[in-house]
């Protein structure tokens, strides 16, 4: 199986998959899942003629857990070094959810020389906690429940959170229950650390004065019924704050419209592609 060793740490194993040739996408998969969660949006890049790559994120999937190490700093730093040691020239980087937090403290540390464009798809960009400059964000109360529910009862919350993540309810059956239990099945296999230090991440980073960082083209995609990340506190904010971007709005999208909303999704992840 594909990974590629940390110079800086041998005791990390970042697990990657890698399909296709021509131009490089990345694919940065969202908080709690894996690069699996990219299912759906993978053969459509390859049938378009790209080489597409997704990766676990440390602690996640088959990457290896650590004790540390998931602010968003190191996190990006292990974006760069698969884009290193994988020779990559030319990228388009995708972050889904906690996933675009790492396209833009990327883009941030190193630089865009290297970048072609990059879309963030249900992101949580810029800024996920409720602030007296942000009051659409979510409440720290609802955030201090989740920490607790995670430390306390991890594999329970996360049930009820890919619920959420699919506006799952008894009336609007999203998706279907397999998906849901398969979706639990990767989430509860993570690194518990990760995962808690991982929603620390996403919940308090305010990626706001990074956004002009953001200086190559750029596609938003956000539902206008995420109930995760509401597109009010991101992907509203994102497309006011980064100068040359195609912001898209999928109507009646939960969260995880990259599975609920995949054709539509996918169809405008192809018009961005196709454009310069």
């Amino acid at each position: 199986m594909p990974y590629i060793t940390k110079s800086d740490n041998k005791n990390v194993e970042l697990y990657y998959e890698d399909f296709g040739s021509g131009q490089p996408i990345i694919l940065v998969h969202g908080w709690p899942l894996s690069g699996k969660s990219w299912e759906m949006q993978i053969p459509v890049l390859l049938n378009s003629g790209y080489r597409v790559i997704s990766y676990d994120r440390r602690g996640f999937g088959k990457s290896s857990p650590t004790a540390d190490g998931y602010d968003y700093d190191s996190l990006a730093q292990d974006l760069h070094e698969l884009i290193s040691q994988l020779e990559l020239k030319n990228v388009i980087l995708f972050g889904f959810s906690m996933g675009g937090g790492e396209v833009v403290r990327y883009l941030t540390n190193y630089g865009s020389e290297n970048v072609d464009k990059v879309a963030l798809i249900s992101s949580i960009i810029p800024v996920v906690k409720q602030k007296e400059d942000n009051p659409d964000g979510v409440p720290q109360e609802k955030l201090d429940t989740i920490m607790e529910s995670l430390k306390t009862d991890r594999v329970t919350f996360l049930e009820s959170f890919h619920k959420d993540f699919y506006n799952y309810g008894l009336l609007s059956k999203s998706v279907s229950q397999k998906q849901l239990d398969y979706d639990w099945s990767i989430a509860s296999c993570a690194n518990p650390i990760a995962t808690i230090k991982c929603a620390e991440s996403w919940a308090n980073t305010d990626f706001r004065p990074e956004l002009g960082n953001v200086n190559v083209r750029t596609l938003i995609v956000h539902g206008d019924d995420d109930k995760v990340v509401p597109i009010e506190t991101a992907g509203q904010q994102a497309a006011r704050g980064i100068a040359n971007n195609e912001f898209r709005i999928i109507e009646g999208a939960p969260h995880g419209l990259n599975v609920t909303h995949a054709e539509e999704l996918n169809s405008i992840i192809s018009g961005f592609l196709a454009t310069e």
